[in-house]
């Protein structure tokens, strides 16, 4: 654990499950601040970043905040798909399997009581169960933890795949681990909420030190998807892999993870195919390509 993490727990005079301990490298963090500001400065600079990814956030509170999720459309869930990658390359085949209505009352169990981080896990775990336990159906999972984020991005962090994944032992986690040969290791750290909550935590921390204040929870998602997308560069994608081809910029692969790619500013089209093969168009688009 860093000397700048910050124990922000409250005593609530109930046994509290201990946070584990994560052992990031401080010179790996600073090495990838440091190419992130270098790589967004080439394209317009951080802020350009930062404010796509706030105005991702205000669609999904827009479509799922304040139980506005319950009267959700089915295009309006569309919107929202174009902007997760791993998603809107499997959705809408699921979608012509088992139908929205099916999707629509998974998204509304999943944030009833979302303010409640307590039970993050179980209403996650409660939502895959609505899927096949099957490889092409795990955008599930990286579905539960964008609408999570975006929806409320001071209450949960992005606990996508790529962030980590206990299972298969790869993630920006990883990537900033401490050690001399950490590719031949196996981390002994969880994929659940409290894992996740003590990176953010740390992250935090890293970031305050080095002068960031405001929108620290995006701020979090872009330099772990800069480290990720640096892992994608060198040795190529596992799950979003066919999504990952031919880098034409130090941002690319970073806004690709992000789904800040997932459509042209002009005309709205999107990367989202819906189940006839077509192209979803978003009415009012507002991302950056």
């Amino acid at each position: 654990m860093f000397p700048w993490a910050r124990n922000t727990s409250k005593n609530t005079g109930v046994a509290e499950t201990p946070a584990p301990v994560l052992d990031l490298s401080g010179p790996k963090l600073r090495f990838f601040l440091e190419s992130l500001l270098d790589a967004a400065e080439r394209e317009g600079g951080i802020e350009r970043y930062v404010s796509a990814l706030t105005l991702k956030a205000v669609l999904f509170q827009d479509v799922l905040g304040k139980g506005r999720v319950e009267d959700m459309t089915s295009t309006e869930f569309n919107d929202l798909c174009a902007f997760i990658t791993p998603v809107r390359r499997r959705v809408g085949a699921w979608l012509g399997e088992f139908g929205y209505a099916r999707m629509h009352e998974a998204l509304v169990a999943l944030l009833k009581g979302w303010s409640d981080t307590s039970t993050a896990d179980q209403r996650i775990a409660r939502f895959l169960k609505c899927f096949p336990d099957e490889k092409k159906h795990r955008f599930a999972r990286d579905l539960a933890a964008e609408v999570l984020h975006f929806t409320a991005p001071d209450h949960y962090p992005l606990m996508t795949r790529w962030m980590w994944d206990a299972k298969a032992n790869t993630g920006a986690l990883r990537e900033i681990w401490y050690g001399d040969n950490v590719d031949a290791m196996t981390i002994d750290a969880g994929d659940d909420f409290l894992t996740h909550k003590t990176s953010r935590d740390e992250l935090t921390g890293f970031l305050s030190d080095n002068g960031v204040f405001r929108d620290v929870p995006l701020y979090i998602d872009l330099l772990c998807a800069h480290i990720y997308a640096g892992y994608i560069n060198d040795r190529g994608g596992q799950f979003l892999r066919s999504d990952f081809q031919a880098p034409q910029d130090p941002m690319l692969h970073t806004r690709r993870l992000l789904g800040l790619d997932g459509i042209d500013s002009e005309t709205g089209r999107t990367r989202l195919k819906l189940i006839d093969g077509s192209a979803h168009v978003v009415e009012t688009p507002k991302l950056l390509n």
